[in-house]
């Protein structure tokens, strides 16, 4: 009594940290999911699952096709096969003991209380601190932005108005090269576009992402509130710049694994 529903966002989710210890994703995401599915089973509630994009591998970046519902898992790294194995025991569970239950794919998230691991605010946090933001690769690898908030209306828009045992897709048409939001950050902050070091890529460096949310829109009306990028990037800076003593915290332990993984 008093659980009308279960929303599991719970995830370990930084593929750098999969890559260099994949075990904690394996207990959270795989084993983690398996433990609400029971739960869930047991008492009867309503479940949605949050899930990510990166189940389904990459695109070329000259492809003009996007994920939908119906593309095949692909999972590249040890972070996105744990997501796409959590995927899959919702489904089961499903099937077989008639769970109530919606999936939702999401593309990569970008706005306030985001860890400092995370592309975004690690640019941020290292401007502030006075530091030369760094960048993988090329830096050509492409990312379907979307706000939190966004992600989170949509989240309650399936979890209220989805139809039970069906996938979601969603995104806001928000596709960037890593290079591109990284000047943004740059201008934004008074510095120069060009300020930056490049790092080693990511091994299994996916190349591109990108959501078609045209099911999330038909079926359930849902539509974006944070349409503009750039206006929703500098309110993330100001967010970073002024709360400080959140994120501070987390910095100095998260630019050490980096130092330590070469990046």
């Amino acid at each position: 009594p008093g659980h009308d529903a279960i929303v599991h966002y719970a995830a370990e989710s930084h593929n750098d940290n999969s890559i260099a210890d994949p075990e904690p994703f394996l207990r959270t995401n795989v084993e983690g999911t398996f433990r609400l599915l029971e739960a869930v089973r047991k008492h009867g509630i309503r479940y949605h699952h949050v899930s990510t994009d990166e189940v389904y591998g990459d695109l070329a970046l000259d492809d003009p096709a996007k994920f939908t519902e119906e593309t095949p898992y692909k999972p590249s790294s040890p972070y996105s096969s744990t997501k796409a194995s959590s995927d899959m025991l919702v489904r089961a569970w499903t099937r077989t003991y008639g769970l109530r239950t919606t999936i939702s794919n999401c593309s990569n998230n970008y706005g306030p209380y985001q860890h400092v691991e995370k592309f975004i605010p690690r640019q941020i946090t290292n401007i502030v601190d006075g530091v030369r933001p760094k960048l993988y690769g090329r830096g050509e690898n492409v990312r379907d932005w979307i706000h939190t908030e966004d992600h989170s209306s949509a989240v309650w828009d399936i979890l209220t108005k989805g139809r039970t045992g069906e996938t979601y897709l969603i995104g806001a048409n928000g596709e960037r090269n890593n290079i591109t939001v990284l000047r943004m950050i740059l201008e934004a902050m008074g510095r120069d576009p060009e300020d930056f070091d490049w790092v080693a890529d990511r091994p299994g460096h996916d190349r591109r992402y990108a959501i078609d949310s045209t099911k999330l829109r038909r079926e359930l009306g849902w539509r974006p509130a944070h349409t503009d990028f750039a206006e929703g990037l500098k309110q993330t800076i100001d967010w970073y710049v002024e709360n400080e003593s959140w994120w501070r915290p987390a910095k100095e332990a998260t630019e050490a694994r980096y130092r330590a993984q070469g990046q």
